[in-house]
């Protein structure tokens, strides 16, 4: 497993862009390990994607670990990041440390990333990072927040907002997260945050300033095909190509056409 701080910090200083996406199983972890694609997140978006909820909220703790080791077992040569989901960081720094622990204890997870910029996830990201966990902090749209926020909304937008996030960033940084994911946010903040804080940023919905992008691998495979957010490119169309697949299959059990001679087993 590539040391996730040293190859961030050395794209970084280079000023090359970090490529990062959402991953939750095996087999694609296998594809995506033979790829160039930077770093992958074991993302509480699972909640959504994987398991069909309407938020990241009913994931839980041992379902990220479940997650993150079927994801670190496909890709060894590939950084994984592990979200820490809804509760299982919040209540006290103690349970967040012991989440954490758990997390890389039992995945061989690189880091794991916290959302908010309380006083407490703050400190919590302080000690986390004395304790020798990597923390990956994330603002702007925070999904576990959802109900709080009002939705799933661009963040930002206002002149107190802006300075909020700005002020939060710096403390979240000094605090030693060593990277910082903003979601949702207008592109001139994502680039007023990305040059006042010497931490690489990820940008998911953040404009074309940030350090790196994100994005969730249902999304660019294009396998979500209801999902149009204005953040979003589709790098592929595989919703439309597993269809033809399953069609196909389909078509030639109806017709006894599958399985043909080449796939059954003769009596010698």
């Amino acid at each position: 497993m590539k040391n996730i701080i040293l190859q961030y910090k050395k794209k970084y200083d280079a000023g090359e862009p970090i490529s990062v996406v959402t991953c939750y199983d095996y087999t694609f972890a296998t594809l995506f390990n033979r790829t160039e694609v930077d770093c992958l997140l074991v993302g509480d978006s699972l909640g959504m994607v994987i398991q069909g909820n309407q938020s990241t909220l009913p994931v839980t703790l041992d379902e990220i670990i479940y997650h993150t080791k079927a994801v670190c077992k496909g890709a060894p040569d590939k950084t994984i990041v592990a979200d820490l989901p809804f509760l299982s960081y919040q209540t006290s720094i103690e349970e967040g440390i012991r989440s954490a622990g758990r997390v890389l204890k039992e995945t061989n997870a690189s880091c794991v990333k916290l959302e908010g910029d309380s006083d407490f996830i703050i400190e919590l990201t302080k000690r986390m990072n004395e304790s020798g966990i990597p923390v990956f902090a994330h603002l702007g749209l925070t999904p576990q927040s959802v109900h709080t926020l009002g939705g799933h909304r661009v963040q930002g937008k206002t002149e107190a907002a802006r300075s909020k996030m700005i002020r939060k960033s710096r403390e979240i940084a000094e605090a030693g997260a060593f990277a910082l994911l903003l979601e949702m946010v207008p592109e001139s903040l994502g680039k007023e945050i990305t040059e006042a804080i010497r931490i690489p940023t990820i940008g998911i919905g953040a404009g074309k300033y940030t350090s790196g992008q994100v994005l969730v691998m249902q999304d660019l495979l294009g396998l979500t095909e209801d999902f149009h957010p204005k953040f979003l490119k589709k790098f592929g169309n595989l919703g439309g190509a597993v269809k033809d697949a399953v069609n196909l299959y389909h078509r030639e059990v109806s017709k006894r056409e599958y399985p043909s001679e080449t796939h059954v087993f003769s009596d010698t």
